[in-house]
């Protein structure tokens, strides 16, 4: 699925963090604020303390799974939050906003990168992606594609609701897809996650849905 000779490492909150160039993604990026700053520490104390549990287990190959898991628990938590917000701002609810985000996501489909679905929710968004590598094309890493999608966006978006200030969380979710099998149960999560909050019967009827494959 992807070359791990090949990668990017960039650093969050000090430690390192590898981007392979060919691969496919699950990318999550929120609006500032959709979180309380206390419910986000937490989450992330509780995820540091058992990270370094794991760093104890003598396998390595158990570490890794055990990583894996980790990782896997800790992006549910944060969407499950996401998806039943008790506060911060829902500016994706307003038509010209989520249709602008929609239409820059489209916009990078076959230059910035492969586009496979995405899903645009009341305070946050899903993307599926692989990562473009033809000689017709530069090459982006994710923490690039990320950082100018959200600048655009956020500067059009401020622009519409007539505000200033930041408009996405600086930090966002990249998940790297290793097989055919998790890119589909992958895919279908994000189709699902409207019908998932309970905002639509079926991921056909939430307007803000797109799945190349149809």
């Amino acid at each position: 699925m992807f070359n791990v000779s090949e990668q990017r490492i960039y650093y969050r909150r000090h430690l390192p963090h590898y981007q392979p160039l060919d691969a496919e993604y699950h990318v999550v990026f929120r609006l500032a604020g959709s979180l309380p700053i206390e419910v986000v520490e937490r989450l992330r104390e509780e995820r540091e303390a058992e990270r370094k549990r794991i760093q104890t287990t003598k396998s390595e190959n158990v570490r890794r799974a055990d990583q894996r898991k980790l990782d896997a628990a800790y992006f549910m938590n944060f969407d499950k939050l996401l998806d039943n917000p008790h506060s911060g701002p829902r500016w994706l609810t307003d038509k010209r906003v989520a249709s602008l985000v929609a239409e820059a996501i489209h916009y990078r489909d076959n230059k910035e990168y492969d586009l496979y679905a995405f899903t645009i929710m009341l305070n946050h968004d899903h993307v599926v992606f692989a990562t473009v590598r033809r000689a017709d094309c530069p090459t982006h890493s994710v923490t690039q594609i990320l950082q100018k999608l959200k600048w655009n966006t956020a500067l059009k978006s401020n622009k519409i609701l007539n505000r200033s200030g930041a408009f996405w969380q600086s930090e966002s979710y990249d998940h790297v897809i290793r097989t055919d099998e998790e890119l589909e149960r992958t895919i279908w999560y994000v189709l699902n996650n409207p019908v998932k909050a309970r905002l639509a019967g079926s991921w056909e009827q939430w307007p803000w849905t797109y799945w190349k494959g149809v």
